[in-house]
């Protein structure tokens, strides 16, 4: 992710792992966050990215922010007529 790299760069994220956990939700049932962050405090992140989202999607990663003392964060990309660039959504 073209984000964490400069955080990288300054210090505020001490590493970062793409697909680097798999969090089970329920028997037969797991959510694998885009990206496992840890800041340089040693906070734990989990980034998704989107273009869109689906609905299962949307439903894993609130049941995994009930279920897990991390921070959950989801990337989405904005419409070019509403700004472009990012929105930013915690769980």
């Amino acid at each position: 992710m073209e984000v964490l790299k400069p955080a990288m760069q300054d210090g505020s994220i001490s590493w970062y792992r793409f697909e680097g956990v798999k969090l089970r939700l329920a028997d037969n049932t797991f959510y694998t966050p885009d990206y496992c962050v840890m800041r340089s405090d040693g906070t734990m992140e989990m980034h998704e990215v989107k273009g869109f989202w689906q609905d299962d999607a949307r439903v894993k990663i609130k049941v995994a922010a009930d279920m897990y003392p991390l921070k959950f964060i989801a990337v989405k990309r904005q419409a070019k007529k509403n700004g472009g660039g990012w929105s930013i959504e915690e769980f």
